[in-house]
């Protein structure tokens, strides 16, 4: 702290939290903070103690600025409201300058393509999770859109790669397609043993050209194997 935030605390303290001696006996609060407290109250009405405005730099800044004075740029500010007050009039202007470009954007989205991944027998209410939270990448180069996802449950050992070009009215081939992992590190690993199986814990992309994927041995014991492996998309 600077000597200049202290003495703006110690003149805040001097001036509004007086001891009161003739208070000592009475039961509650001995100070006035009466000042701090209206900036918290909920409700409309004006402040009781308005703050003192005068040698502010910034509304001295504003008052000498022709073009700032009057820019819809500068949200309003309330002297007299608490801060309560200032936040409602806030977000509501938030919410209206983001009403519109949400009306824009959906009205302009529409579904490109539909593919069936899995189909599920049971109930609603029993149904388990299948699909894992994807991971999108956006091609700049090639104009086009990739997901990367892992189905749980009945294909743990693969990753599925959506992919997509940025212009909905032109397709790409291999559109979906899956990666087995399997035991394909068989030999690189443990040559010994043909029973190492490897499912995929985390998969992103690290850049145009290579994904990378975190595998996992897939028996059940303690020391499972652990493999970090970059993956060329090609």
């Amino acid at each position: 702290m600077t000597q200049k935030d202290i003495t703006f605390v110690a003149d805040f303290l001097t001036e509004h939290f007086n001891e009161a001696p003739e208070l000592y006996n009475r039961k509650g609060k001995y100070f006035n903070v009466e000042r701090v407290g209206q900036y918290l109250k909920d409700e409309d009405d004006d402040l009781v103690s308005p703050p003192n405005t005068e040698g502010n730099q910034w509304f001295n800044f504003l008052k000498d600025s022709t073009h700032l004075k009057e820019s819809p740029l500068l949200f309003p500010y309330y002297p007299e409201k608490s801060l309560h007050f200032v936040k409602r009039q806030m977000e509501g202007v938030i919410d209206q300058c983001l009403q519109k470009p949400a009306d824009v954007i959906g009205k302009s989205v529409h579904q490109a393509v539909c593919i069936s991944l899995y189909k599920v027998f049971q109930s609603e209410d029993s149904t388990p999770q299948l699909f894992k939270l994807p991971f999108l990448w956006n091609d700049k180069t090639s104009n086009l859109h990739y997901v990367l996802f892992t189905m749980l449950e009945n294909s743990i050992s693969k990753i599925h790669i959506l992919r997509r070009h940025t212009d909905t009215s032109r397709s790409v081939s291999n559109g979906i397609l899956a990666v087995e992992f399997g035991n394909f590190l068989n030999n690189s690993i443990n040559e010994s043993s043909d029973s190492r199986c490897y499912s995929c814990l985390d998969a992103h992309f690290y850049d145009d050209e290579t994904v990378t994927v975190v595998l996992k041995e897939s028996v059940q014991q303690e020391g499972k194997e652990r493999v970090l492996a970059q993956l060329p998309l090609s």
